[in-house]
């Protein structure tokens, strides 16, 4: 039934989705003329402040800055959604393709600009930097912000409702989850609020793409097959020891949860196997 609906929304996606995140590029690059930022000191120096003020506000939350922006991880955000999809393998297609194509974007974009991050030309005195140091040139766009955005626009469009009002409140409540676990980059210092909105159009253009394609050519059809199963029951125990590691190393709440997920789906894989199993035997 939840397939169904998944089918259903995913053959409703058009290229007009592509009109908002093009409106919203277009102003983002009339902001950047209006500045005259054709360097990227220009680009560091027009957020500066804000960047200051925004990281000030938000280390105040030191603890949820630091365990929500680990949701912009691929493997800690997938492993904690990993039980709904077992259970809704629609997404997986488009989920797969999506985070292919928010790859090649990410990796050739921060290639591409080569911005420092804040660590590497601000004084770490005036910000607060929350986990890990970051110090390389590969700022923009916000890798982070890429995942999170690819990952639950495919999911806000998947279980989309049908009423008009139902369907705004999802909106609206998956735009402020994805910006809250976004803007955390800039909570923990690891980049500039631009970096970050950026990367958030870049997730949406993404996960769009990745369900009209999946739609149009049916790529990754054989990826909710049970007969690979046995391959997913190794692929989720691969998971279990990076998430595992990543537990001993910094014990976050969130490496917990996404631990547990990823038992939980252990858990339907193997009962579906032994199902499986048991009307092939009854069948005999």
């Amino acid at each position: 039934m939840m397939n169904n609906l998944i089918d259903t929304n995913f053959s409703k996606v058009k290229l007009s989705l592509f009109y908002v995140p093009s409106i919203l590029l277009f102003i983002l690059a009339d902001f950047l003329c209006i500045h005259h930022i054709w360097t990227v000191d220009s680009y560091i120096s027009v957020q500066k402040e804000a960047f200051l003020e925004l990281n000030l506000i938000l280390s105040h939350y030191s603890k949820w800055m630091e365990n929500l922006t680990q949701l912009g991880d691929a493997l800690v955000i997938l492993s904690f959604l990993s039980p709904l999809l077992i259970v809704t393998p629609r997404i997986c297609g488009p989920l797969a393709l999506g985070s292919l194509i928010s790859a090649v974007f990410c990796c050739l974009l921060k290639w591409l600009f080569s911005v420092p991050r804040p660590a590497a030309v601000l004084d770490t005195d005036n910000f607060v930097i929350i986990g890990k140091k970051l110090v390389g040139s590969n700022s923009l766009p916000s890798g982070h912000a890429i995942t999170v955005f690819t990952t639950l626009t495919i999911i806000l469009i998947a279980f989309m409702p049908k009423r008009e009002l139902k369907k705004l409140v999802w909106i609206l409540f998956f735009i402020i989850i994805s910006a809250g676990i976004s803007i955390t980059r800039v909570g923990v210092g690891a980049h500039y609020i631009l970096d970050v909105t950026i990367g958030g159009i870049i997730g949406y253009v993404s996960a769009v793409t990745g369900i009209i394609c999946s739609q149009k050519y049916n790529l990754w059809k054989w990826i909710p097959h049970k007969q690979y199963d046995v391959f997913l029951i190794v692929l989720l125990l691969v998971c279990c020891g990076i998430l595992f590691q990543k537990i001993i190393e910094q014990q976050l709440p969130v490496f917990y949860l996404s631990f547990v997920s990823l038992c939980i789906s252990l858990y339907l894989v193997i009962c579906r196997i032994i199902e499986q199993q048991r009307n092939a035997f009854l069948v005999k």
